[in-house]
């Protein structure tokens, strides 16, 4: 059995996860986060009766999680070859920041304009702090998942669930890079400042600068995308990778 997904069994996020949610969320969630950490890398080959296996369930749900991953643009299901994790795709993340920028600039606007209840704000800081606790011990994988709660409280904070649905099913092509570019590319000090500053300008109720540190922010991948494609060419598509160099010398 795949060691990998035996190490993804034991983890906490498969165990604390409620009984009562469906086996194939679940199982979703986990290969989702697992694929986004580079515990399963791309290019790497999955297969149903593994997975199974590894987590005591049925096929059917594995199945139906695959399917959802293909949705998400994580997995790439051969038939009569397998199923194995997409490579990163630099058009994917850049096209995702675009939606994602567009949205949370204007969540930040709504905050710094209408205000944030003070719960919301305690919130905003407490995530802060907790974030700030990460920095030493370089728990990045911790830090991650504040950083989508700090995000995740921003759009309910201004009751837009909705923009928080789509900054959800955008970003998972951008996690995978901002996962990679810790800590060389993008020190994750950096990025909790880049929160504070946000978090200080709608406080503030300053909109101009709300949306400045957010587009900041959300634009730190442009930044990080180059340097990691050299360091890391395995992780992502080498032909897209080709024809982007070609269009960059016509």
């Amino acid at each position: 059995m795949n060691t990998t997904l035996q190490a993804l069994h034991r983890e906490a996020l498969w165990q604390e996860m409620p009984e009562t949610e469906p086996v194939r969320q679940r199982l979703y969630r986990v290969l989702r986060q697992s694929i986004i950490q580079m515990q399963l890398t791309p290019g790497q080959a999955l297969s149903e009766k593994e997975v199974a296996d590894a987590f005591a369930v049925s096929r059917q749900p594995v199945r139906e999680a695959f399917i959802r991953l293909s949705e998400a643009g994580l997995i790439e299901v051969r038939p009569q070859r397998g199923s194995y994790v997409v490579k990163i795709s630099q058009r994917a993340v850049l096209e995702a920041r675009f939606v994602r920028e567009a949205v949370e600039i204007a969540v930040a606007r709504q905050a710094a304009v209408r205000g944030l209840a003070p719960e919301v704000l305690t919130e905003l800081h407490d995530l802060l702090e907790r974030q700030r606790q990460c920095v030493a011990p370089h728990d990045y994988a911790r830090f991650y998942q504040l950083d989508e709660a700090f995000h995740r409280a921003l759009s309910f904070g201004v009751q837009q669930s909705a923009a928080w649905k789509v900054i959800e099913d955008v970003r998972v092509q951008m996690d995978r890079v901002r996962y990679l570019s810790v800590p060389d590319s993008t020190p994750i000090a950096r990025l909790i400042e880049q929160h504070t500053e946000i978090v200080a300008a709608i406080e503030a109720r300053d909109e101009r600068c709300a949306e400045q540190a957010m587009r900041r922010h959300l634009r730190e991948i442009f930044i990080s995308l180059p340097d990691l494609v050299r360091r890391f060419p395995e992780m992502f598509d080498a032909q897209e990778t080709a024809a982007l160099i070609e269009e960059a010398n016509q």
